[in-house]
């Protein structure tokens, strides 16, 4: 998978795995070869998937193009005033994805950076494990509408996104 794009529209590299019980998000740093943080989002825990163009509000300054993916958990469908309005919360009960920069250099990142490859084993992964849990009345649903990202000014995702900040690139003698 690729970026993920948080609440504030800032891209973050991530490698996205899906287990047999959960869904791991890390951030993995590709200079030093290590895991620097690591979210673990249980399958059985997964409510929603949506599919989309992203959506941004009329006088945004800093849009993005193309489509992306949505994947929302827990009982809480968008986050409290206090998590939106934070540009460092970690309470948002949802991941955003889109395709990764790199995905048509060659056939190899194709394969693993695509939404729908992505998804089509994802939806599968999610269904068994909710359909051993007899708790579970709800299933996963799969949605295709716009990705809202409610950003206006977004100066600092503009200046990170355009120069790359959230990626694991070497920088002269500085990696981040």
């Amino acid at each position: 998978m690729g970026p993920k794009i948080d609440h504030w529209n800032n891209e973050k590299e991530r490698v996205v795995v899906i287990t047999d019980l959960a869904l791991l998000i890390c951030k993995y740093d590709f200079i030093m070869l290590k895991c620097l943080q690591l979210q673990r989002v249980p399958l059985n825990n997964v409510n929603r998937i949506c599919l989309g163009s992203f959506a941004f509000p009329e006088r945004s300054l800093d849009r993005r193009e193309g489509e992306g993916l949505r994947i929302y958990w827990g009982k809480q469908r968008e986050p409290d005033f206090l998590s939106r309005w934070n540009p460092f919360s970690t309470e948002v009960p949802y991941a955003t994805f889109m395709e990764h920069p790199v995905k048509n250099t060659n056939e190899r990142f194709s394969d693993i950076c695509q939404i729908s490859m992505f998804v089509s084993q994802l939806v599968p992964a999610v269904q068994s494990v909710q359909a051993k849990d007899p708790a579970r009345t709800e299933g996963v649903r799969v949605e295709h509408e716009p990705l809202a990202i409610d950003t206006y000014t977004g100066l600092m995702s503009f200046i990170g996104n355009r120069n790359k900040l959230g990626y694991s690139l070497a920088r002269g003698s500085v990696g981040f």
